[in-house]
């Protein structure tokens, strides 16, 4: 990561203050978003009729999707075969969509389940974040097996995951009074949290291998560091469903997305929690975001009329490997 943001600065500029802006989209109702192995940006269908992706030249399309519900998918994760698999929250059966741009569903072991969000495991398995009435994990593998395994601590109560630098599958606390995470050894452990009042939604590994929990409701950040050692920092803006979901812009601060907040807001790799205006804001507008090649973080938009991106970079593109890397391509 250090290596990506150093090349960055070498090839072109990087904001401080980032610029938001905004653009027509075609349709809302999303929730995660997730960059595909062309370099388009699709936006995961949550009550969308239509799947919605924005392509590299920032064109943005709408396909037809098999199955589309109330509640149906949160977040999304790129498979090691270029497939973006749907995330199911209600819908009770699995749906990806291919590279060459196929829509096809897959059978659920777990349908009755909610999960919230996923991420990609060193071996190239998805897992799916518990979350409400998910008493089991649930796990893609790279050949379209569907398993489900015991967990430690039950009842959900997690809303997205993060991968941490030694494979660890961290699940954020939305409800949940513990930590929760799956080795790479495919161990299912918990651990104390510094914070117990959960009220968190999605997750950001930092370019020091520190991993945020992205606050909705909570009144004090918390993070992770590499080292395991569990703490909590003051934020700049807290509110009721303020931001869900992030992303590590290519300078490495950590900008949460806002949901419901007024402001934007991020952390700094001094640690510094700041604020910035937003061009667009409205209660339950975006849900998620993702770093594109270029720089631009694109938000999911969930209630939001318009579409709004964050420009943290000018005159330089990422390779796609590492835009695309499970580390940070996932909600």
């Amino acid at each position: 990561m250090q290596k990506f943001m150093n090349e960055a600065v070498q090839g072109g500029k990087l904001w401080s203050s980032p610029i938001v802006s905004t653009y027509s989209q075609i349709t809302s109702g999303y929730y995660g978003v997730t960059l595909a192995a062309n370099g388009d940006t699709h936006f995961i269908p949550f009550s969308a009729a239509r799947g919605q992706k924005v392509d590299s030249r920032g064109v943005v399309s709408t396909y037809s999707l098999l199955y589309t519900s109330g509640s149906a998918y949160f977040g999304g994760v790129l498979d090691p075969n270029g497939d973006i698999h749907f995330v199911p929250h209600n819908a009770t059966v699995g749906q990806k969509i291919s590279s060459s741009g196929v829509v096809s569903t897959y059978t659920l072991l777990n349908a009755s389940g909610v999960y919230w969000g996923g991420v990609l495991a060193p071996n190239g398995d998805i897992h799916f974040i518990p979350n409400a009435t998910s008493s089991v994990g649930q796990k893609v593998s790279t050949t379209g097996m569907v398993s489900t395994y015991s967990l430690v601590y039950t009842g959900g109560n997690y809303a997205g995951g993060v991968l941490a630098p030694n494979g660890d599958i961290h699940f954020v606390p939305s409800a949940a009074s513990v930590g929760q995470k799956v080795s790479a050894l495919n161990v299912v452990s918990t651990y104390s949290l510094a914070y117990t009042g959960g009220s968190y939604a999605g997750g950001v590994l930092a370019s020091n291998g520190d991993i945020h929990f992205v606050p909705s409701a909570a009144g004090v950040g918390q993070k992770i560091s590499i080292s395991q050692a569990v703490s909590t920092y003051t934020l700049a803006y807290t509110a009721a469903s303020a931001y869900s979901g992030g992303v590590l812009a290519p300078n490495g601060e950590i900008h949460f997305v806002p949901l419901s907040a007024a402001v934007g807001q991020k952390i700094n790799t001094n640690g510094t929690v700041s604020t910035y205006s937003l061009s667009y804001t409205t209660s339950f507008a975006y849900g998620g975001g993702v770093l594109t090649s270029n720089g631009d973080i694109y938000l999911a938009p969930y209630l939001a009329a318009v579409g709004q991106k964050i420009i943290t970079a000018s005159g330089f593109n990422f390779p796609q490997a590492v835009a695309q890397s499970p580390f940070f391509n996932k909600y």
